[in-house]
């Protein structure tokens, strides 16, 4: 894909399930995880994702999971998916030890440049836990903005995590590209 600030982007394959499991895992689950400002700990256990959703994710058409590497070492990742008029951006994971050190903001751009120049699509959307107010900043800093839309938490589902709270939901953002 292509280079900044000596990241590297490229296409997750079946060979990164693990790896990618793992940090996505680090990144929002359990003690690990609040090393970083993006943890979920407080808001869920069990897992947030497993490498049968992982692989699912790669081989799904018109999906991609975009890394971010430095010298062959895997520092986040994120999927982009492509939508009927938008592109939806999920699963972003930075390395806990590593975050608010710009990978993230350059992981994103070029999530958004792939969704913009390589499909041609004028729109990001992604899902956000409604009380997660600090990523919320973070994403609206980027211009990324509310559309009022709301979608159900899956409670009863383990493969989504264990809620540790009954008031989750999902709120929707956009961005124009």
């Amino acid at each position: 894909m292509t280079e900044h600030s000596a990241l590297q982007f490229r296409a997750a394959t079946q060979n990164d399930v693990s790896a990618l499991v793992a940090l996505v895992e680090s990144a929002y689950r359990g003690d690990a995880s609040r090393a970083g400002w993006t943890t979920e700990a407080d808001l869920l256990d069990g897992q947030r994702t497993d490498p049968h959703s992982v692989s699912g994710i790669i081989a799904k058409p018109g999906s991609v999971i975009v890394l971010a590497e430095r010298a062959g070492e895997l520092l986040a990742c994120a999927n982009v998916e492509r939508l009927e008029n938008a592109a939806y951006f999920g699963m972003f994971s930075v390395r806990p030890g590593l975050q608010g050190g710009g990978i993230g903001n350059a992981l994103i751009a070029e999530c958004e440049r792939l969704a913009r120049e390589d499909w041609e699509l004028r729109k990001m959307r992604m899902t956000v836990i409604w009380s997660r107010t600090e990523l919320i900043a973070w994403y609206q800093r980027r211009g990324y903005r509310a559309t009022g839309e709301r979608k159900e938490f899956p409670y009863g589902d383990a493969k989504f995590g264990l809620p540790k709270r009954e008031d989750l939901y999902f709120e929707i953002y956009e961005k124009d590209l």
